[in-house]
């Protein structure tokens, strides 16, 4: 059996239109998983879906908002009608925004915390009692290297992402009696298309993240789906509640 491959799997990503969704979803499927994209924008995750399909394997398009209970819920329910089981969860919808806390409206602070803890919560409250009754599954959250430190114009994102690790931490104590592992990705700057443009209005602030890391360089998707793949796999069967920094060396300073 090659430890690292997850055939006969389904795995769900959330945020799965956005630049780390779509090539982690595509790592899944490239992997041997068959395939659910959750999201809002529908082009997005048609584009997803074709990627997991050239691929070989089976994808599905959910459209659902993992901030709304309801839609959670029949989010869910579509995924398991469509494929009879879920054996991967990846957390990964997030969002942030480049304020300093005294800038950042009430409003907007909420909305963070929502899509970012609040959704994660929902998805594994979702799609944990399907893998407590098969005895086995993963649960993946998309965190940062702000997981565990703070960083200015970040407050809600830094909260967010510190609550998300330990969410994680939480749930793998509750969920290892039956089988299943819950870790979350401590990733630096990844750069997509949804971020670049934040990127370059902010050049000072993401190079001193560059300097800082040992690698000398912000991370790509890919660096990010080898470590999902990894964890998904029955390679990590024994690692859980852990936050595994994909960050190049941003924290071993």
């Amino acid at each position: 059996m090659d430890r690292f491959r997850l055939d006969g799997r389904v795995a769900v990503v959330t945020g799965g239109g956005g630049g780390i969704g779509s090539a982690t979803a595509a790592a899944l499927a490239e992997a041997g998983a068959d395939v659910a994209v959750v999201g809002r924008n529908l082009a997005k995750l048609k584009n997803t879906a074709r990627l997991i399909e050239a691929a070989g394997r089976r994808s599905l398009i959910v459209e659902a908002d993992v901030t709304d209970e309801v839609s959670v819920s029949h989010a869910a329910a579509a995924v398991i009608d469509a494929f009879g089981k879920v054996d991967i969860l990846f957390n990964n919808a997030g969002i942030t925004s480049p304020k300093l806390l005294v800038d950042l409206p009430a409003p907007e602070w909420r909305r963070i915390l929502e899509v970012n803890l609040t959704g994660s919560y929902l998805c594994s409250r979702a799609f944990a009692p399907g893998m407590m009754a098969r005895r086995h599954g993963r649960i993946i959250n998309m965190g940062s290297t702000l997981s565990g430190r703070g960083m200015a114009t970040r407050t809600a994102y830094s909260a967010s992402k510190a609550g998300l690790a330990n969410l994680g931490a939480a749930l793998a104590f509750e969920l290892g009696p039956y089988g299943i592992t819950v870790n979350t990705i401590g990733a630096t700057v990844i750069v997509t298309e949804l971020n670049r443009d934040l990127i370059e209005l902010q050049p000072e602030l993401y190079e001193k993240v560059k300097n800082r890391t040992a690698l000398g360089r912000l991370g790509k998707v890919d660096d990010v789906a080898g470590v999902l793949v990894f964890l998904s796999s029955p390679a990590a069967e024994f690692v859980t509640g852990q936050t595994i920094y994909v960050d190049g060396g941003f924290t071993a300073g």
